[in-house]
Order: C-alpha cells, then structure tokens, then sequence
C-alpha cells in the first residue's frame, strides 16, 4: 500500500480547552445547585426519582441527551460515511418503540408506583426473578459504559491530542459529583443543557462543512454519485448488517429493549409529575431522537463530500472509522480557535449524559432491589447517604470499565450488540409479565435464562467469527487527490496466508445481523417461558392484580366482550382495573411469594411513601412548592 502525505492538522488550542472546561463547570455547576437548594430533603425517594414532580419539558431534553451519547456523535457520522445513508431509517424504529414504550409499558410501570422497574417483576412474579434481572442489568449498565466513555476519549486524544485518560478520569469524576450531590433533579437539568450543547455542535459543524462543500446541493449529488444514498434495500437475508428489515426490524427489539424496560428511562418518566406528562415527555423525545438522528446523518454526508477523493481512513491518516468526525472537524474548524473545542465538548455532552443517567439508575436498582431486601428499616437520612454512596461506587467502577472497551471494535456496533444481547432478554421477561397472565415465576426465570443464553451464543460467536465481508462491505472510499509520498520501498513478496478454520455456523448463525441479537433473546425467552409455564401449571388469573397486566387483546377484540374476557385469563381488569391501592401485593419482608398466593393488600411502600399521592388522576400533585421544579 503506498504512503500518503497526511496533511497538516492543527491540536487543540487555549481557546479550545477553555470552551470545553466550559461544559464540564457548567455540568458540575448544575449539580451543587440542586445540592444546595434540595439540601433540607432528606428522603432517597426525592434523590432517586426527584419526589415525583419533575415535568415532561426536562425529561424529554434528557432522556434524549442520555441515549444520544457520544456513540451517536462519533459513531453514526463513521457509518452513515462508509456505508450509506440507510441508518436514518432508524427513525421508524424510533417511532414504533416510543409508541410500545408509552401505550404498553409506562402504564403499568407509572400506576404500580414502583421505584425501580424490577420492584415489578417481584410484584408479578417472584424475588427470584426480579433478583436474575436486576444483575444482569447491572452487568449491561457497567459493560455499556464503559464504551461511553472510552469511545469518545481514545478518538479525541489520537485526533486532537487531548489527553485519554485524562479524559477518562473527568468525565468519570464530574458525572459521579454532580449525581452523589444533586440526584435526578441534578441529571434531568444537566442532561437539559448538554443536549442543547450537542445539537449547537451538530448544527455549527453542518453549517461549516457544508460551506466548504459549495452548498447542500453540491453534498447531495456527491453522496448520491457515490451510492451513499441508497437506503431502501429490501433484501430480506438476515445476514445483511442493514437492510431494511434489520434496522426497522432489529432495531426496535433493540431500542425497545433500552427504552421500554429500561431503568434509565423508566426512572425518568416515572419521575413526572402525573402519567400524561410522563407520556408526553416520551413524545416530545421522539421529536429530540429524530432531530439528533438526521443531524448526525448529514454529518456523515458532508464529511463524505469533502473526503470524497481523499478518504484519511484508507489513507493512513488516521488509526480507526471512529476517529473520522474528530479529524473533520479540526481540518474545517483549523483557523477557528474554540469551535473544535465547540465540538468536543459536543461529544463529551453525550458522554456525561449517559454515564450519568447509567450511574443515577445503577444506584437506584441496586438501592431497591438489593440495600432495601438486606436491610428493611434503614432510617431516610442512612438511606439517602446509601444512595450517594452507591452513586460514588458505580462512578469508579464504570470509569475503570473504560479500560476493558478497547476490545470490542466499532463504538456503534459494540454499543448496540450488549444492549441487545441483555436487553433482549429483558425485553422478553418483561413482555411475558405484563402481556401473558398466564405464564408463571417458572417460566419467567427458565426463559430469562434461555434468552440470555441464546443472545450470548450469537453476540460471542460473531465476535469471534465476524461475518463475512459480503455481508458488511464498506462501500467505495478513494485515495485519488491523496499526496503521495517521496519514499523508495523495498518491494515485499507477500507470503500467501491460509485462511483460519471456520466452524460450520460461522456463516449462518454467528453471521446474523448484530441488530437481531435483542430480537433472538426476547423471543427466546417468552417462546420459552410460556411453553414451561403451560407445563407446570399457568398463573391463577384471579390472583393477579389487574394493574400488572395490560389487556393488549382488547385491541384486537373490541367486537366481542366473551372474547375479551376469555383472553384475560381470568384477570379482574373489569371489576377493578384502576385500583392499584387495593390489589398490589406487599414487596416487602422476608417472605418469597411464588405465582400462587398474590395477597390482595394495600402496597403501602409504593403508594404512600411520598404525601400527595392522588389515585384519582394517578399523580402526585399536593407537593410542597419547594419541591416542584
């Protein structure tokens, strides 16, 4: 391969560090306000979910921000630049997973009144089961993470110079300071902000590079010339890494699996004020996905017009596709001091937003599900220190995660790959308890580790026998324009390699779409659960609270009432559908409840913890001024 003089490219200047210092005092700033202004409420209760009176506006900025991350800043420009525009259509997946989100699941979620999503699957199955759940979300959380934040970290310093574990070290120190002081209400704002910073830095480096391009049109003829705009592939082969059906497909399994049952986002919306500002905020985040989505998108377009016959990737220029956008934007912004710092601060927004909302969330479910069941009668002031605690615990081990995501290639795939490969699952588990009366704490569990262990199977097998280059070929990248340089080489005789044995699934089964891992483990696991459910004995439907279950099938059945009430399976949802008061089993004790003996008693931890609960309308409205934001 020959070598090409890489052009001149300047670091980061003063003006630079001190736009981005800018963001991580702002960050910090936010955090010690809501210290100080919250310091008189003692109760974890308003630490971990802001007591309930947040509003849709901030929640919506946030969980926006929190799943828009670095990833996306760095990684989506990467890909949309070496194979084409077809991730936008990740835009229909956006769309079908807030609908599921917030008509199927956010309801019984918010009406349960539970702290942390898996305080449900105690409630509809056992502490076994919640217990399974609850680790393996920790794992996922952690190994997520730990992308997060190193992605971002690795690409800037080899492009920018900024320092990697520098870099590493302040995000992991701001994020747990401003989490440990300001809890939620500190998360939701902070996450408010830093999704404007990131949409500025989008919108500056479009502008720009645009520009320097000769105008949108000149953009769109270039990607179109080089068949960047083909997005509509209609191939139905699985092993295809985006088609169609697998971004539309794989896609929502996928993101259903990180919004619908997820912590982080649960813990957001059922932090609202009432149900409909929970939804709304659900809402009013598809309008933020969709926005980042194309800005990121159009990124990649403009970078590929003016790399078009250049490319600095095939060139040498630079080590890895992640560092492509970094690398733009300091060629662009050269003689412009302070917006590279703009952009970096652009991309470490996302990063701060979702190691923070993952911190938040790990302390919440590890608080819940696991302090609470240890010890039950933690006075508020031992609770809230516990939560904080956790928060400082959780800010160490996640940064260090870092350290282990060098691994796992491509920061988009590796990040989309274990959410599906725990999410998935998870996604199943939930499905069969709040779709499925009839399957049984049996069958939860036995699916959750059916799922879990299909997922892996295929997530492991194509790390280590990646897919075949038909398959996930980058289209044309050229070096024509590059300045070759003046060196004389010896020619070196290649020795002809054998090619590595391959197992015989290598090509089928490990060569699967990585976006069809989260469909792989949902499925599994409530096909699964549902067959050992029916073999050992299906739920009472009776005994089940009718606030668990959401009657889906009253969708499909409108027509005929014996029908509907056939397939409720004996659930009580017309006699009693709204009165979660006096259907909710208790969670608390040390008494294992299994599918048999749910007791028809007042859940008092959940719906009289926090004073003002209205039943009525489903929210927690007679708050005291101070607390409401």
């Amino acid at each position: 391969m020959p070598n090409f003089v890489a052009p001149e490219v300047k670091k980061f200047m003063t003006w630079d560090y001190v736009v981005f210092a800018a963001l991580f005092l702002v960050s910090a700033s936010i955090g010690v306000f809501f210290a100080v202004k919250e310091r008189k409420k003692k109760t974890s209760k308003e630490f971990l979910v802001g007591g309930k009176q947040m509003t849709c506006g901030p929640i919506a900025f946030s969980l926006t921000s929190s799943f828009m991350s670095a990833v996306t800043v760095l990684g989506t420009p990467s890909e949309v630049y070496r194979y084409g525009a077809s991730f936008v259509l990740f835009f229909l997946s956006y769309t079908l997973v807030i609908i599921f989100t917030a008509e199927l699941f956010l309801p019984v979620f918010y009406r349960s009144g539970i702290t942390s999503t898996y305080e449900y699957l105690e409630l509809r199955f056992n502490k076994i089961v919640r217990l399974a759940a609850t680790l393996i979300y920790i794992l996922q959380t952690i190994l997520y993470t730990g992308i997060v934040v190193y992605a971002p970290s690795l690409a800037l310093n080899q492009v920018t110079g900024f320092d990697l574990w520098g870099s590493v070290a302040a995000t992991g120190i701001v994020c747990t300071f401003y989490c440990t002081l300001g809890g939620l209400k500190a998360v939701v704002w902070t996450d408010a902000f830093q999704m404007i910073v990131m949409v500025a830095g989008f919108m500056t480096v479009l502008i720009r590079g645009t520009s320097l391009n000769g105008g949108s049109t000149k953009v769109w003829e270039d990607a179109h010339e080089g068949s960047r705009l083909n997005i509509f592939d209609f191939d139905v082969d699985p092993l295809r890494r985006h088609t169609f059906w697998t971004i539309v497909i794989g896609g929502t399994f996928t993101w259903l699996g990180l919004y619908g049952v997820n912590q982080s986002t649960i813990q957001r919306c059922i932090s609202c004020k009432s149900e409909k500002h929970a939804k709304l905020a659900l809402y009013l985040n598809l309008l933020g996905l969709w926005t980042v989505l194309v800005c990121a998108v159009f990124c990649g377009l403009v970078m590929y017009s003016y790399y078009k016959s250049c490319d600095p990737w095939t060139a040498g220029f630079i080590s890895a596709p992640d560092q492509l956008m970094p690398y733009f934007v300091m060629d662009i912004f050269s003689s412009m001091p302070g917006v590279p710092g703009l952009f970096v601060a652009c991309a470490f927004s996302g990063t701060l937003s979702t190691v923070a909302a993952s911190i938040n969330a790990l302390a919440t479910v590890t608080f819940e599900d696991l302090v609470k069941k240890c010890f039950p009668n933690l006075s508020e002031k031992m609770s809230t220190w516990i939560s904080k605690g956790l928060c400082i615990l959780y800010g160490v081990l996640c940064t260090s995660m870092a350290a282990a995501a060098s691994l796992l290639g491509g920061v988009v795939q590796a990040s989309l790959s274990i959410h599906g490969m725990c999410g998935g699952p998870m996604l199943g588990l939930f499905t069969l308890g709040i779709v499925f009366p009839c399957a049984n704490w049996k069958g939860a569990l036995g699916g959750l580790l059916a799922g879990i262990s299909l997922a892996f199977w295929a997530g492991t097998g194509s790390f280590i026998y990646p897919a075949p280059p038909t398959k996930s070929i980058p289209l044309q990248l050229s070096t024509l324009n590059c300045t070759l340089a003046n060196t004389t080489e010896a020619l070196i005789t290649a020795t002809p390699t054998v090619a590595p044995e391959r197992p015989l699934l290598a090509d089928t089964w490990y060569s699967l779409s990585y976006l069809y891992f989260s469909a792989i483990g949902c499925l599994g696991c409530a096909i699964t659960g549902l067959l050992i459910s029916l073999i050992t004995g299906t739920s009472k439907g009776e005994d089940i609270p009718p606030v668990l279950i959401k009657p889906v099938c009253n969708l499909f059945c409108f027509w005929s009432k014996r029908l509907k009430i056939f397939l409720w399976c004996g659930v009580q949802h017309d006699s009693l559908e709204m009165d979660f008061e006096k259907k909710l089993p208790k969670v608390a004790g040390n008494k294992t409840r299994t599918d048999n003996n749910f007791e028809n008693n007042t859940n008092k931890e959940n719906n009289h913890q926090i004073p003002g609960y209205n039943p009525e309308e489903n929210s927690y409205t007679n708050m005291s001024r101070e607390s409401r934001l």
